[in-house]
């Protein structure tokens, strides 16, 4: 199954973002369901996450979403879990 995690950082939340963003990246690597990442922009910077997963079911989206140590830090003012379907790509 197929979830598009969309994330929106907390205003002035960059800082933290950057701290944690090693973590996060060696998170990804080491579950093994990210199908595709990458961060939102606006204005130029990074202020949010587009993440699909590749999971058995939305629970364990949702576990995913909770353990990654971006959301374990705070960066996150809002998290949404969606199924998805890939069309083209």
């Amino acid at each position: 199954m197929l979830i598009a995690l969309i994330a929106r950082d907390k205003p002035g939340a960059l800082q933290i973002r950057k701290d944690t963003r090693a973590d996060h990246l060696a998170y990804i690597e080491a579950t093994g369901v990210v199908a595709q990442a990458g961060p939102l922009i606006v204005a130029g910077e990074m202020a949010g996450s587009l993440v699909i997963l590749d999971v058995a079911d939305m629970a364990a989206a949702e576990d995913w979403a909770a353990n990654d140590p971006y959301a374990k830090a705070g960066l996150f003012d809002t998290v949404e879990l969606i199924e998805w379907k890939k069309v083209i790509g």
